[in-house]
């Protein structure tokens, strides 16, 4: 809503809702997919609102804001959770934390499934990726700790970094995208590298060694591609 108008005029407005952990139909192959975030026309009654809002979203959730990050969302519109009606950006959101070889098949694929399951209902609809990479040399995996590590050594994941984090991006490179309002692929995409060991510490935003899909940019470019696409809602 910082990067484009349109937007938060449509939220101002109550011309738009959230859904969270949305199950998308693809009306195309009739199969469904959960996608992370979407912003829609309301269904049902034609004023949104009514369930939670982003900021009450976000408290469920544990973020914790700084005091200028939360001054800016105050000064922002609310949007709110509301009965979905025609989906028109949909988000899809992955980590690659630890074992990033490993998990490189299923990264792509579902990835891939979300751009195409967002444009399998409909062309219109903007499809947004985010993929947030691990670029610690060291990680604790929940799935391989389940002991009380209060008592016991954790058993720690070792990571070949930067190379590790270059192929979870060279990965992200081969997923399409598209620059119109037809054909397949995601609309816009992003990575945002961290540094979090998972073991108490902070976990770090840091530069990507391969920056060819900036967060900013990603953000802009939904801004953009918003206002040209749903100026008349």
């Amino acid at each position: 809503m910082q990067e484009c108008p349109l937007l938060r005029e449509h939220v101002a407005e109550k011309k738009v809702v959230l859904g969270v952990n949305y199950s998308l139909l693809d009306f195309q192959t009739r199969r469904r997919k959960k996608l992370d975030l979407v912003i829609a026309k309301p269904g049902g009654d034609e004023s949104a609102g009514g369930s939670r809002t982003f900021a009450e979203i976000g408290a469920d959730l544990g973020v914790v804001l700084e005091d200028t990050e939360k001054a800016k969302l105050d000064d922002l519109p609310m949007a709110s959770e509301g009965d979905v009606g025609s989906v028109l950006t949909a988000l899809e959101a992955k980590a690659c934390m630890t074992a990033h070889v490993r998990a490189l098949p299923r990264l792509h694929d579902e990835l891939d499934s979300s751009h195409s399951t967002t444009h399998g209902n409909s062309e219109r609809a903007l499809a947004v990726g985010f993929v947030m990479v691990n670029a610690a040399p060291t990680f604790i995996s929940p799935d391989r700790n389940k002991a009380d590590l209060s008592t016991t050594e954790p058993e720690v994941n070792k990571h070949r970094q930067p190379q590790d984090t270059l192929r979870v991006i060279e990965k992200v490179s081969e997923i399409r995208r598209r620059s119109g309002a037809s054909g397949s692929g995601f609309d816009a995409l992003g990575v945002m590298v961290c540094e979090m060991e998972n073991d108490g510490s902070p976990m770090r935003v840091v530069a990507s060694p391969d920056d060819r899909f900036p967060y900013t940019d990603m953000v802009r470019r939904v801004a953009h591609e918003y206002s040209a696409a749903f100026g008349r809602l």
